[in-house]
């Protein structure tokens, strides 16, 4: 038979006599490593496998542990990302009304997934409203509470007043203040707020809070004009008293 060292893979010719029935341990002259032979045909008896090297082993621990430290900082950081993003959402729910006060325009996307936001902390209270004539000029007054519903002291913005006709369109629109100007947590203000020659069809009023900076200003009233007739007529008296003596 043929004998392949495990070791160094050096080929040696044996005689099956020598070998034996039962298989013996050989030794290679080459690189003196020794591993058991069984005959050929003969089940259950293989040769022992070559050992690895020791500093292969090394190398193969070193590796094992560099892939369990990756695997484990990968995971450290996921769960870290994944508490850092929680947090910033849970805090993005509880803090909205600061959010929007801070970015106005997220207040949409709020809505859109559910949450209502309330950036003035404030709400509405005990509206009234009442259509009247000033001669023939009709005129609707608007009047109601606010309440603090803050935690803190906040600022009275401007209230926006809008009249909706029966199709949902605006037709007048009017700005008033809140009194007084700075309500504490918890606290009521007032606002009164007339809109004159309000027109007939208006049937839905529609409130809200606007910063004061956003309210545009009120445009001045046109001076009225003097007519020709109210204008001093010339003085002709003075050119007949004067005439010259001779």
């Amino acid at each position: 038979m043929i004998l392949t060292c495990p070791s160094c893979e050096t080929q040696y010719f044996a005689d099956d006599s020598t070998i034996g029935e039962s298989g013996r341990t050989v030794t290679c002259a080459t690189c003196g490593h020794s591993w058991f032979v069984n005959p050929q045909g003969l089940p259950g008896h293989e040769p022992a496998a070559a050992a690895p090297a020791a500093h292969e082993v090394y190398r193969e621990r070193v590796r094992e542990q560099r892939r369990r430290k990756s695997r484990f900082a990968a995971l450290v950081s996921w769960i870290v990302t994944a508490a850092v993003f929680f947090t910033l959402g849970l805090a993005a729910i509880i803090f909205r009304n600061d959010v929007v006060k801070v970015w106005p325009e997220s207040a949409t996307a709020y809505k859109r997934v559910g949450f209502s936001v309330n950036r003035f902390g404030l709400e509405f209270s005990d509206i009234e409203r009442s259509r009247t004539f000033n001669d023939t000029i009709p005129v609707v007054t608007v009047s109601g509470k606010v309440i603090n519903v803050a935690r803190s002291t906040v600022e009275t913005p401007a209230v926006r007043v809008g009249l909706m006709d029966e199709r949902g369109k605006e037709v007048a629109l009017k700005y008033g203040s809140v009194t007084p100007a700075a309500l504490s947590a918890g606290s009521t203000g007032e606002f009164k707020i007339v809109l004159e020659q309000a027109p007939m069809e208006s049937f839905e009023i529609e409130l809200s809070f606007v910063d004061r900076a956003d309210v545009p200003p009120e445009p001045e009233p046109v001076p009225e004009t003097a007519s020709p007739t109210d204008e001093a007529a010339p003085n002709l008296a003075t050119s007949d008293a004067e005439s010259p003596t001779e």
